[in-house]
C-alpha cells in the first residue's frame, strides 16, 4: 500500500525511508552470523568436540553484534524520525500555503475544525505512515528474500515453505483493506464533523445560553460522542482481529518450518547445526511482515487523512495575478456584477471611480452588496464580471500579496491577537521604533490608557478580550495606519462601538483622506457627511451619487434613510427635552 502521490508530494522522505531500510538489514544480516555461530558451538558442545576458537569467536560476535545492532538502531531511528520531520514540515507548509493562497475561499469546501485536525492530527498519523510503515514495507520484503537465500544453502526444503508461507500474512492484510479504508474513512468523517460541531457550540456558546439551547446542544454532541465511540470500537474490533489472524500465521509457519526442520535432521538430511540454525531463524522470516501489519491499521488511519489533506490541497485556486508593482490610488469600476449563485446578483453592472486622495463613502441598507465591493477589492472574491483597475492595472493581474502592500482593510471586527499592544502593532510594520508606535496610538486617542496600563508591553488576552470594544476597533486602526499604504478601506469600521470611540475614529478617518484614497463603507449614514462622494446602493445597483448636501436635498433612498436614522437618534433626547 504505497501512495505515489504522497511520497513524490514529500520530496526527500524516499532517501530516509532506505536508510531506515539498510540499518534493519544490516541488523538482519548480523543475526544470521550470530544464530549461526550459536548453531556451530551446540553442534561441536553435541559431539562433544571441544575447540577453544569456536567458543572465542561466537563470544567476539555475540559482543559485536551487540555494538552493531546498537549502533543500527539508534542511527534506523535517526532516519525514520527525519523521514517523519520531512513529511510534518512539508505537509503543514503546503497546508499553510494553501490557506493563504485560497484564503476564506477554503470555507466553502472544508470546515475550520476539518482543516485544523487535519493540519494536526491526520499530519501526525502520515509521520507514523512515513517513519515506521513505510520503511518495514520494504524491509518486510527484503528480510524473507534474504533468509531464503542463505537457508537454501543448508535446508532448501524448510526454506521453501518458509519462504511460500510468508505472503499469508500481505494475503491477509489485503482481504481487511477494502472494509478497513471504508471503515477509516467513516471514522475520519465522523470524527471531524465532531470536531467542527464542538468549535461552532464553544463560539456560539453566549447566543445558546442566552436562547437556553446549550441544554440541547449538549445532547446532540452526547449522540455524536457515543456515535464515534461505536466507531472506534468497531475499528479497534477490525484491527484486533487482523492481528489474531497475523499472529496465527506467522508462529503457525515459523512452528511448521521446525517442525520440517526436526524432520530432515532425524532423516539426516540436515545436520545438526542446519537445523538448529532454521530452528532459531524460522521467526524471522515472518516478524517483519507481522510487524509491518501492525503498522498497517496506523498506516490506514494514514491514508485516510491523506484523501483529507490531498481533498483541501485540491481545491481549485483563483487567479494570484503577476503584477508585482501597482503605483496608482484611484480605483475603478466598469459594469461589475458579481453573484454567488447564479440568478442572485450581489452586484448590478455597477460602474463608480474612486479618485486619488478622495474620500467616498459607499452607503445603502443591509443586504444591499456595500461589503462585497470590499471582499473584491481585496481578492476575497474573484468571480466577478467586468472590469475593475487600481490605477490602470486590472485587479485580476495583480499579485494579491503586491495588492495587500497598496491596500489595508479595517472591518468591524478587526481581530485583535494575544500578545501584548505593541506585538499586534508590528503586525502593520515589523519594523516600527517606540516613537513610531506612540505616535499611532496618539493618533487614536489610545495612548493614555496604554501607558496606564503599563505600556506597549500591556497584555492582550485573546480577541482583545481584556479590552472594550472601542479599544480593540482603536488599536486595530493604529495598527493600519503602521501598515501605511496608499488605499484604506473601512467597512464598518465604527459599528458596535461607544460614540466617543467613533467620533474619534471618524475624525481620524477625515484626516487621513487629505493624502490617503480612502473608501468608507456605512450603514450609518453621518458618517459620511464629509466624504468626497457618496454613492447609494439598492439591492445590487447604484442608485444615487453626490454630496452628503447634494443628496439630502433630493428626494430618494438617501434622504429616506437620513430621516429614518435620524429620527431614531434624536427619539430619546425629544422625550428628554419633553420631560423637562
Amino acid at each position: 500500500m504505497i501512495d505515489k502521490r504522497l511520497l513524490g508530494l514529500v520530496e526527500g522522505s524516499m532517501k530516509y525511508i532506505l536508510l531506515t531500510v539498510l540499518m534493519q538489514w544490516v541488523m538482519l544480516g548480523v543475526n544470521i552470523i550470530f544464530m549461526y555461530a550459536i548453531a556451530i558451538t551446540l553442534h561441536y558442545l553435541y559431539l562433544q568436540i571441544s575447540n577453544s576458537f569456536i567458543i572465542y569467536l561466537v563470544v567476539g560476535l555475540a559482543f559485536g553484534a551487540v555494538i552493531l545492532r546498537y549502533i543500527c538502531t539508534r542511527e534506523a531511528s535517526n532516519f525514520s524520525i527525519k523521514a517523519s520531520e520531512k513529511v510534518k514540515k512539508v505537509l503543514r507548509e503546503r497546508i499553510y500555503r494553501k490557506l493563504l493562497i485560497v484564503g476564506n475561499d477554503y470555507q466553502k469546501n472544508v470546515s475550520t475544525a476539518e482543516i485544523i485536525q487535519t493540519a494536526v492530527e491526520g499530519v501526525d498519523q502520515l509521520e507514523t505512515y512515513f517513519g515506521a510503515y513505510m520503511p518495514q514495507f520494504f524491509y518486510a520484503m527484503l528480510a524473507p528474500l534474504t533468509l531464503l537465500i542463505v537457508l537454501l544453502f543448508v535446508d532448501a526444503k524448510a526454506a521453501i515453505i518458509l519462504f511460500v508461507c510468508v505472503p499469508l500474512i500481505p494475503i491477509s492484510i489485503i482481504l481487511v483493506q477494502r472494509w478497513a479504508k471504508k471503515l477509516l474513512s467513516k471514522y475520519w468523517g465522523q470524527y471531524t464533523e465532531m470536531g467542527d460541531n464542538f468549535l461552532e457550540n464553544l463560539q456560539g456558546l453566549t447566543t445558546l445560553k442566552i436562547y437556553q439551547a446549550d441544554e440541547h446542544q449538549n445532547e446532540v454532541m452526547n449522540i455524536q460522542a457515543e456515535n464515534f465511540r461505536k466507531i472506534t470500537m468497531r475499528v479497534l474490533i477490525m484491527q484486533l482481529n487482523s492481528i489474531s489472524v497475523m499472529d496465527l500465521v506467522a508462529y503457525g509457519g515459523a512452528a511448521l518450518g521446525m517442525i520440517i526442520a526436526i524432520l530432515d535432521l532425524k532423516s539426516g538430511r540436515v545436520p545438526l547445526y542446519g537445523a538448529i540454525l532454521i530452528i532459531l531463524l524460522s521467526a524471522e522470516f515472518f516478524l517483519p511482515m507481522r510487524q509491518l501489519g501492525s503498522f498497517f491499521h496506523i498506516a490506514m488511519n494514514g491514508m485516510a487523512a491523506a484523501d483529507k489533506i490531498f481533498d483541501f490541497l485540491d481545491i481549485e485556486e483563483r487567479s494570484r495575478g503577476s503584477v508585482k508593482e501597482v503605483e496608482g490610488r484611484n480605483i475603478s469600476f466598469d459594469h461589475v456584477s458579481f453573484n454567488f449563485e447564479e440568478d442572485r446578483d450581489i452586484l448590478k453592472s455597477i460602474s463608480f471611480n474612486v479618485n486619488e486622495n478622495e474620500l467616498v463613502a459607499i452607503v445603502g441598507e443591509s443586504g444591499s452588496g456595500k461589503s462585497t465591493i470590499a471582499r473584491i477589492l481585496c481578492k476575497e472574491e474573484m468571480d466577478y464580471k467586468g472590469s475593475i483597475k487600481i490605477g490602470e492595472i486590472e485587479l485580476r493581474d495583480i499579485e494579491r500579496e503586491t495588492l495587500l502592500n497598496h491596500i489595508t482593510y479595517i472591518g468591524s471586527n478587526a481581530y485583535i491577537f494575544k500578545g501584548t499592544v505593541r506585538d499586534n502593532l508590528f503586525l502593520g510594520k515589523e519594523e516600527a521604533n517606540e516613537e513610531e508606535l506612540w505616535k499611532v496610538l496618539e493618533e487614536v486617542n489610545l495612548s493614555d490608557f496604554v501607558r496606564s496600563e503599563g505600556g506597549l508591553d500591556l497584555e492582550i488576552k485573546e480577541k482583545g478580550s481584556n479590552l472594550s470594544g472601542g479599544q480593540c476597533q482603536r488599536l486595530a486602526i493604529a495598527r493600519a495606519l503602521l501598515h501605511d499604504s496608499p488605499i484604506y478601506i473601512f467597512d464598518e469600521a465604527t459599528s458596535n462601538i461607544d460614540v466617543e470611540s467613533e467620533n474619534d475614529i471618524m475624525k481620524k478617518i477625515n484626516e487621513l483622506s487629505k493624502n490617503k484614497t480612502i473608501i468608507l463603507i456605512s450603514h450609518r449614514l453621518a458618517n459620511a457627511i464629509n466624504a468626497d462622494k457618496i454613492y447609494v446602493l439598492d439591492n445590487g445597483n447604484i442608485v444615487q451619487e453626490g454630496s452628503h448636501e447634494e443628496l439630502i436635498n433630493q428626494p430618494g433612498i438617501f434622504k429616506r434613510l437620513w430621516d429614518e436614522q435620524m429620527s431614531l437618534e434624536n427619539y430619546g433626547k425629544e422625550n428628554t427635552y419633553e420631560e423637562k
